[in-house]
């Protein structure tokens, strides 16, 4: 399954927005820099929708707000 992702990196609170079913705006307080916004939408990602971590793939966007994950079947 594919999800999409609205990325808010260095934002005062950190929240999961549910948008669509696929579609998500996170806010995250890491900075976008040595992928720590990344890792940590993975993190908030897992936990929402319990989940590991290891099945969370990012394909596409990197140094992009708009990214698109991967999430591997159990």
């Amino acid at each position: 399954m594919k999800i999409l992702v609205n990325a808010k990196p260095n934002s005062r609170k950190e929240l999961i927005e549910q948008i669509s079913e696929n579609h998500f705006l996170i806010k995250v307080n890491a900075p976008p820099e040595d992928g720590k916004a990344n890792q940590r939408i993975i993190e908030m990602l897992s936990r929402h929708l319990g989940i590991p971590k290891s099945k969370i793939i990012l394909l596409k966007g990197h140094k992009s707000k708009n990214k698109t994950f991967l999430i591997e079947d159990l």
